[in-house]
C-alpha cells in the first residue's frame, strides 16, 4: 500500500541530513566571506570628515593653542590669566545674559507657536508654510539680518520714520540703542523663535493621543493632562531646546559685528578687537584665550543638551 506524505512536513523531514548540514555550512561560509570582505561604505563620510577637520577641528586647535603662547612664540600663562580681567568678565557676563534672555523668550514664544500648529493638519498648507518659513528664518542672520533691522528701525529706517512722522514717537529719544548691546536682543530673538519651532515641534508632535484619551477616561481634564502628563514629558525636550538656543546665541558673531560696529560688548566682538584693533597691539593671542573660554562654556552647554536629549528620546522612540 502506498503512503501519502504531507507536503511541507514529512517532505522536509525526508531531506537527507547531510544535505542540510552541507547547505548550512555553505551559508555560514558565504556569510563569513561577506563579513571579511572590505567595505567601502565609509568613503561616503570622507567629504564630511574633511570638512569637519579643516573648518572645525583645525581652527579649534589653533585657537586654543594660540592662547598659551606670546607674540614671540614663547609659552605663557598671561593670556589665560587675562580671562579674570574685569573687562573680560564683563563681556562674558554680557554674552551670557544676552544669550539667556533671547533663549528664554525664543523658547517660550516658539513653544506657543508649536502648540498652535499642533491642532493643524501636518500636510496642510499652513503647517507646510510655517515649517518652511522656520527653516529659512532660522538661518537668516549675519549682515543680511542686520541690514533688515537697520532699514526697518534704524535711524533712517522706514518704521522709525513712520512712527516719528505720524505719531511723534521717537524710539531713539534716549539713545540709538539698536547699535548697542540692547539692540542685539530683537535680531537674536528673530532667529531664535524659528529655531525653537524646528527643534521642539517633533517632541510636541510625538505626544501620543492615547495618553489624552486615558486621562479623560480616568476623569481628568485638559488642564490636568498638561500638568501631570504633557509638561513633565516635554520638560526634557524643552530644556534641551533652550540649551541649544543659548549656545546658538552665545556663539553668534556676524549679526552683532554688523550692528555694533563700535565697542566690544560681547565675547565674539572682544575677540575681533584683540585681532584687529590698532590700539591694542601685542595681544593678538588673547583672542585664543577668549576663544578657549567660549569653547568651554559652549562645550558644557552642549554636553548637558546631549544628556537631556538622550533622556527625552526614551519616550519619543
Amino acid at each position: 500500500m502506498t503512503t501519502l506524505t504531507p507536503a511541507g512536513t514529512d517532505a522536509a523531514a525526508s531531506v537527507p541530513a547531510t544535505t542540510t548540514r552541507e547547505t548550512g555550512t555553505g551559508s555560514s561560509h558565504d556569510a563569513g566571506a561577506r563579513r571579511s570582505a572590505p567595505s567601502w561604505a565609509w568613503l561616503g563620510l570622507a567629504p564630511f570628515a574633511a570638512y569637519v577637520v579643516l573648518f572645525l577641528a583645525v581652527p579649534t586647535v589653533l585657537a586654543i593653542g594660540s592662547g598659551f603662547f606670546a607674540e614671540d612664540g614663547s609659552f605663557t600663562w598671561n593670556n589665560i590669566s587675562a580671562l579674570g580681567d574685569p573687562v573680560v568678565l564683563t563681556t562674558f557676563a554680557n554674552s551670557a545674559g544676552l544669550s539667556l534672555l533671547t533663549a528664554v523668550v525664543g523658547a517660550l514664544v516658539g513653544a506657543l507657536v508649536c502648540y498652535a500648529l499642533l491642532g493643524m493638519n501636518p500636510e496642510g498648507a499652513v503647517r507646510s508654510m510655517v515649517d518652511a518659513a522656520a527653516g529659512v528664518l532660522a538661518q537668516f542672520g549675519g549682515v543680511m539680518l542686520a541690514f533688515a533691522f537697520i532699514a526697518t528701525i534704524g535711524i533712517q529706517g522706514v518704521l522709525k520714520l513712520f512712527l516719528q512722522d505720524s505719531f511723534g514717537l521717537d524710539i531713539y529719544a534716549n539713545g540709538t540703542w539698536l547699535y548697542e548691546l540692547p539692540g542685539l536682543i530683537l535680531p537674536y530673538i528673530y532667529f531664535q523663535i524659528p529655531l525653537m519651532v524646528i527643534t521642539f515641534m517633533p517632541a510636541l508632535a510625538a505626544l501620543k493621543p492615547q495618553w489624552s484619551e486615558a486621562n479623560l477616561t480616568l476623569g481628568g481634564t485638559r488642564a490636568s493632562f498638561w500638568l501631570r502628563i504633557g509638561i513633565p514629558v516635554l520638560a526634557p525636550s524643552f530644556l534641551a531646546s533652550l540649551l541649544l538656543l543659548f549656545a546658538n546665541a552665545f556663539s553668534s558673531y556676524a549679526t552683532a559685528a554688523a550692528l555694533a560696529s563700535q565697542g566690544s560688548q560681547i565675547v565674539p566682538l572682544q575677540i575681533r578687537t584683540a585681532l584687529t584693533s590698532e590700539t591694542v597691539l601685542g595681544r593678538e593671542n588673547l583672542a585664543g584665550a577668549l576663544a578657549l573660554g567660549m569653547i568651554v562654556i559652549v562645550g558644557v552647554v552642549m554636553a548637558l543638551y546631549s544628556l537631556i536629549q538622550r533622556r527625552a528620546a526614551r519616550w519619543q522612540s
